[in-house]
């Protein structure tokens, strides 16, 4: 992994890049590739939306049934879960990296090519003091307000991570309990769904490019 380099002024960054007409290009690659990773971040969402949908349904028809393995199989598939939302929180904060990335490209190139375009937000005007219970009410319900959908959506994975290791250890504790410890189908299944999950967070990580760190330093 390679060490982050001193960070870049914004002059030298530009400097880098070359003349007028590189920069244009260059902005314009930034603008299609932050376009790509959009679509993918969808589409990866998507995916993971799917499989964790299918595994919880599976567990809840599992705990419907009077099966004699319901407890092994229920930890089983909580143990699929786990991996399926573990991957998804990891996928989101390497999609939320690439994206910031591209937007701090297009922030840095837009200027001089297309004005102060992807930086300038319009807001609304704030309510003053005298605004009534109902304009308050109806600004929380349907205004607009400044939330980031990639933060929500890692918060949401992190959270349906934390659910499946509540349903593990719920369905866990009887199939640990019975006179036949150790479990030889479930316990491996448990610890390797654990070294999974270290491996998805280790080694799951891309080749490092070259850095310049902190990134907010670029703007000086």
């Amino acid at each position: 992994m390679s060490e982050p380099s001193e960070p870049l002024s914004k002059a030298q960054y530009l400097e880098k890049l070359g003349d007028s007409t590189k920069r244009a290009e260059a902005l314009k690659c930034a603008l299609d590739i932050r376009k790509f990773e959009i679509e993918l971040y969808w589409k990866r969402a998507a995916y993971f939306w799917t499989f964790i949908g299918a595994t919880l349904a599976g567990y809840g028809a599992l705990q419907a049934s009077s099966s004699d393995e319901k407890s092994r199989l229920s930890m089983m598939l909580s143990c699929l879960g786990l991996v399926f939302s573990f991957g998804w929180f990891c996928v989101n904060k390497g999609s939320k990296k690439w994206q910031e990335n591209w937007e701090k490209n297009v922030g840095l190139l837009e200027d001089e090519v297309i004005g102060p375009l992807f930086k300038t937000v319009w807001d609304k005007k704030p309510l003053g003091e005298s605004a009534d219970c109902m304009k308050r009410f109806t600004d929380f319900a349907i205004g607009p307000a400044r939330f980031s959908v990639s933060k929500i959506n890692q918060i949401i994975s992190l959270a349906i991570t934390g659910l499946w290791v509540i349903l593990w250890f719920s369905a866990a504790i009887p199939t640990f309990s019975v006179e036949d410890w150790p479990d030889l189908v479930a316990l491996p299944i448990s610890i390797g769904s654990i070294f999974t999950c270290l491996a998805l967070w280790r080694a799951g990580r891309s080749s490092e490019f070259k850095s310049y760190w902190d990134p907010d330093d670029i703007d000086k």
